[in-house]
């Protein structure tokens, strides 16, 4: 039957709704462009490592969840395994922005508290970046959350799946995201910050900033795809570098 048969056709596109695409090109005469799609990333069950804090440096950029309603609900909103985002400063200490605002806890917390914590590092970090992103930890520790940003975010979480559509060119979804953004979540700056605002931020006062995009419009799960091998949801000038798992715990099966 025609219309089973377009139905049929659709799936594998419908399947893919919500997670950024783009072809890329293996080299070779005879190559043929192959479509690549944004995946959940390595565990230390699938060829991933276990580290502990001594393997951080500054500038490290720690992605979470717990097991907690709240961190569900991100995770399913944003269709990804990790709901919050942390920086970590030296001294076995990171900085975040939680529900009571800007702290600073320890590593050994953070990995206690978490279901699943894993850290990225941007290649690029050198000791003048990180005495700057310090200095903004300095400055806004101690300030509101951004509560109205994260509560902005919920209704743009599900519309910006339209930009992401398989196929869509990486420059229509960022003109997209900021469009969709602008009318969500409005424009200019924000002097309070929401956990993945909050680290993208510090790289910006660092001057070694991760995306053109702004930072409101941005969540954990966006900081996770633009890690090397992904498909970042928005354009990224430095592919992160996996470091590894601090704490994992496998699926309940």
């Amino acid at each position: 039957m025609p219309t089973r048969r377009r139905l049929l056709a659709a799936a594998p596109l419908a399947l893919l709704g919500g997670c950024a695409t783009r072809f890329y090109d293996e080299g070779g005469e005879q190559a043929v462009p192959r479509l690549q799609v944004q995946q959940p990333g390595l565990n230390p069950l699938n060829g991933g490592l276990l580290v502990d804090a001594g393997s951080l440096q500054p500038g490290d950029i720690l992605l979470s969840a717990m097991n907690g309603a709240a961190s569900l609900g991100i995770r399913l909103a944003t269709l990804s395994p990790v709901s919050h985002a942390s920086l970590y400063v030296g001294g076995s200490e990171i900085a975040e922005a939680v529900g009571e605002g800007i702290r600073r806890r320890g590593v050994d917390r953070l990995v206690a508290e978490e279901s699943m914590v894993v850290a990225f590092r941007h290649p690029a970090v050198r000791e003048e970046h990180v005495a700057r992103m310090q200095a903004f930890v300095q400055e806004t520790v101690g300030q509101k959350y951004n509560l109205v940003g994260v509560m902005l975010q919920a209704p743009f979480a599900v519309d910006r799946k339209l930009c992401e559509l398989p196929l869509t060119p990486s420059l229509a979804r960022d003109f997209c995201l900021n469009g969709l953004g602008a009318v969500h979540i409005g424009l200019g700056r924000s002097d309070r910050f929401f956990c993945s605002q909050f680290v993208l931020e510090a790289y910006n006062r660092a001057g070694l900033p991760l995306t053109p995009a702004d930072p409101r419009l941005l969540t954990p799960a966006d900081l996770l795809h633009m890690r090397e091998g992904d498909v970042p949801s928005v354009r990224s000038h430095q592919a992160l570098q996996y470091v590894g798992h601090l704490k994992f715990e496998p699926p309940a099966t």
